[in-house]
């Protein structure tokens, strides 16, 4: 800030994938319990999903203009910012929910009765540098479904062979044309009971809104 004063506006940027963005978001809340302002600057896609987030004064669209700020930090470093180790980090409680009139929309869609809902992601994007270690073919993950869940899709793209299995799968239900914005993802994770996932941003997602995930990582 050098000889400006105190601090008034703290700009905090996206700078990797959504994801990411999701999963660091709320050291908003850390921030501006400080004191600070905090702007968010994130990917326009998670605008609307992000609008409550506790802590933030100003929400912006990665790419349009900025006004003026007093300080500037990196998502990912917000933690070494301000000095947090494993010892003094806050807890992680729910901090982003689905809009409610949108999750009782879905909720009446899925409505599967009594049994245990699951949402389901087996893959990322093609083009993500570390696909290969990341995605499953739909034909190996679906070895640990059982017959006694309903399962839900939560994904948007699919592989040609996977689309192929999903044909012989009655027991999946997809959405993807349905699921027009992160907000309606979060709306349908409203709604399922677990959440296992790859690392996509949909995992990040289900884990901020407090739902239980099982995230499967590749052997390092």
């Amino acid at each position: 800030p050098g000889s400006r004063g105190p601090v008034h506006l703290a700009r905090l940027h996206a700078e990797q994938g959504l994801g990411d963005t999701l999963q660091f978001c709320r050291f908003a809340q850390a921030l501006a319990a400080r004191g600070a302002r905090v702007l968010l600057e994130v990917q326009a896609p998670l605008l609307v999903l992000l609008a409550q987030l506790p802590g933030v004064h100003g929400l912006i669209a990665r790419g349009q203009s900025l006004p003026a700020f007093d300080l500037h930090c990196p998502l990912l470093s917000v933690p070494l910012a301000l000095g947090l180790t494993l010892e003094n980090m806050p807890p992680a409680q729910t901090y982003l929910q689905a809009e409610a009139a949108l999750a009782r929309t879905w909720a009446e869609k899925i409505d599967d009765g009594s049994i245990l809902r699951v949402g389901l992601v087996w893959s990322g994007r093609p083009e993500h540098k570390n696909d290969h270690n990341r995605s499953i073919p739909l034909a190996e993950f679906q070895q640990i479904l059982r017959p006694d869940q309903r399962y839900h899709c939560l994904q948007k793209e699919f592989r040609s062979a996977d689309l192929q299995t999903l044909t012989t799968r009655s027991d999946i239900a997809v959405w993807d044309t349905q699921l027009n914005s992160f907000s309606d993802t979060a709306a349908l994770i409203a709604s399922m009971d677990l959440v296992v996932s790859v690392d996509t941003s949909v995992a990040h997602l289900a884990a901020a809104m407090g739902k239980p995930v099982w995230l499967l990582l590749p052997f390092s």
